[in-house]
């Protein structure tokens, strides 16, 4: 039996939202922040369906998932995107 928490935590929002889709890439909202990722960086997101691209889930604040396009992304990376260069080979 679970017992209920008597002072409740901060809560934190684990919405991600996809804010706009452009030629250059995909804007997305998490947690009060806006991050773009260019489709240059990025390129699982350049022939994905709007459909596929709307579909994104956020576990613990900062990992962000495409379960359509099994794509993963840690918010890390987005905020220092020069310090985890990614490469499409």
């Amino acid at each position: 039996m679970l017992k209920k928490l008597n002072k409740p935590g901060k809560r934190i929002s684990n919405k991600a939202e996809i804010q706009n889709i452009s030629k250059e890439g995909v804007w997305v909202w998490l947690n009060d922040q806006e991050f773009f990722l260019p489709f240059t960086e990025f390129p699982w997101f350049l022939k994905a369906t709007i459909a596929q691209i709307y579909d994104i889930e956020c576990f613990h604040g900062h990992h962000l998932h495409w379960p359509s396009l099994d794509v993963d992304v840690d918010v890390a990376t987005l905020k220092h995107l020069d310090a985890y260069p990614l490469k499409f080979v």
